[in-house]
């Protein structure tokens, strides 16, 4: 793994939305453009929190059964901090596609923000919303539950598989109201720039739209400046 992004470097990425960070990484021809971003199975339970920015720690739970074998709490906290903070806990439910036990609530929630995390995100379900919501704390989940059940942790670390992207310990993550994306971390630093510089080029073309001297020859030579 690169080395860690300061508190500023990561506040800059924050202040970027999830559909500007996927255009900025388009620039930089590191990946495909339809891969290594979440589909809409995942929700963002709080978007009014705006975006979430943080690296990757993975567990994987269950809940329809009682457990035959449960990894302690501290031992799961011990593996995560192999990783640098803030941390967005990745989860993944092996009930899924019908999750029955929620692992978040107003406990685990504020256990993990004590911890050093910033947020969720799961395949699985959440639950406590209004207590939630309140902290700060961001939920991403394909479903909203009542119960807890016999949610309990299988494996920590490694990767896990959450609306269809392959997440690992040490990935970086941002996601807000649109879903999450994941960022390739060799271009990180750069991200807030190139984003800037996209901006620039796509207000040029929607001031114009906007503006009464529109005009369909107008827009078609703006549009291949753009372009």
């Amino acid at each position: 793994m690169t080395e860690s992004l300061t508190p500023e470097e990561l506040a800059a990425i924050r202040a970027i939305t999830t559909p500007t960070v996927c255009n900025a990484i388009e620039t930089f021809d590191v990946r495909l453009r339809n891969e290594r971003f979440m589909d809409s199975t995942i929700q963002s339970r709080f978007p009014e929190l705006g975006a979430m920015v943080g690296y990757a720690v993975t567990i994987t739970i269950r809940a329809s059964v009682p457990p035959e074998r449960e990894i302690p709490a501290p031992q799961v906290w011990d593996e995560m901090d192999r990783v640098p903070k803030p941390w967005v806990v990745v989860i993944d439910d092996l009930d899924y596609p019908r999750p029955i036990g929620s692992y978040w609530g107003e406990v685990n929630s504020s256990v993990y923000k004590a911890l050093g995390a910033v947020g969720t995100v799961t395949n699985g379900g959440v639950r406590d919303l209004p207590e939630v919501r309140a902290t700060g704390f961001h939920f991403f989940s394909s479903c909203i539950l009542v119960s807890h059940a016999y949610v309990h942790v299988v494996e920590v670390g490694g990767p896990v598989t959450v609306g269809g992207l392959t997440v690992r310990p040490g990935d970086l993550l941002h996601g807000d109201e649109h879903g999450v994306t994941s960022i390739p971390l060799e271009i990180a630093r750069e991200l807030p720039k190139a984003a800037r510089d996209l901006e620039a080029r796509e207000r040029k073309l929607i001031d114009y739209a906007r503006s009464d001297a529109f005009s369909r020859e107008g827009l078609m030579e703006r549009y291949r400046r753009v372009d």
